[in-house]
């Protein structure tokens, strides 16, 4: 996988600029570990003063500083992201390899219940879960529930892909050698899916963000907890854009679309590097 890194880095701009726009994310993200600020304290700055020195990002009708306060929220929003992303990967995985290597009544058992997540509508079970669960709808709660819904997609690309692995001749020697189901999936058939899993975290990655910015905005998630979402939020309760206060939302909103892109490319350049021809092509193989 480093290997995979190291070469695309050298080669394809896209994933460049989308190692670098995840890298200022991450520099911001780091540095609420050093802020002088509580994350959950207000009135503790002076209010609405615009972008400038102290404040370089300026500070919110909460009195709260902008810019260590965005550090806390895309620290959380990021990490969110990542946990939804780690649990539906171990789903996605589980499901699509056992599937596709077994195949017969447990391949057709396992994509009934994968097909069943797909048609799911996503954001009203959600608000659903937010109306039974009120206050008890933590965040960990949340990346728990979104995870459950966010693997079936990624689950039918791992099963086509070890649909294929099943019948190659270096499965068939294993099982000839007595290795085990788990044993195959593990050391055989797992380290031809990493590219694509590395993929479709991403996408899940901007998947599952999206749609806790889109829950944070609309008051169906913790607000109170520093997110991107939660300080749209809070912009929108204090009317920040009628008020002139813009850096509010401004700044939150350019570092989302920062991660968005950046998540963006770094896929479309692994899903290049998958496809032989693409990653021939773009190191010189073939014309």
């Amino acid at each position: 996988m480093f290997r995979i890194l190291r070469d695309l880095l050298k080669t394809n701009v896209e994933f460049a600029i989308g190692a670098a726009l995840i890298g200022i994310v991450a520099v911001v993200a780091a540095l609420s570990l050093v802020s002088p600020y509580p994350a959950m304290d207000v009135y503790v700055v002076p209010l609405d003063l615009p972008p400038g020195w102290p404040h370089v990002f300026g500070t919110t009708s909460r009195g709260q500083d902008v810019f260590w306060l965005l550090s806390y929220a895309i620290r959380n929003t990021f990490l969110f992201g990542l946990s939804v992303a780690f649990m539906s990967r171990i789903m996605a995985l589980s499901v699509g390899l056992v599937a596709g290597y077994k195949g017969g009544w447990v391949d057709r058992l396992l994509m009934s219940i994968n097909d069943t997540f797909i048609v799911i509508p996503l954001l009203p079970i959600l608000v659903l879960f937010y109306f039974v669960m009120r206050d008890n709808l933590t965040w960990g709660w949340l990346a728990v529930i979104m995870a459950m819904l966010g693997w079936a997609y990624d689950a039918r690309l791992i099963r086509s892909i070890a649909i294929g692995l099943r019948t190659r001749d270096f499965t068939r020697t294993c099982v000839f050698s007595g290795m085990s189901t788990r044993e195959i999936l593990q050391r055989e058939h797992l380290p031809y899916v990493l590219p694509v899993i590395f993929s479709t975290t991403l996408n899940n990655i901007n998947w599952s963000i999206g749609l806790e910015v889109t829950l944070a905005v609309l008051g169906f998630t913790d607000i109170n907890t520093p997110s991107i979402g939660g300080m749209i939020f809070w912009a929108n309760q204090h009317t920040a854009m009628v008020a002139g206060i813009w850096w509010w939302v401004a700044f939150p909103v350019v570092l989302l679309v920062m991660v968005f892109i950046g998540l963006y490319l770094l896929a479309v350049s692994m899903n290049e590097y998958i496809d032989p021809r693409s990653r021939l092509s773009r190191l010189g193989g073939v014309s």
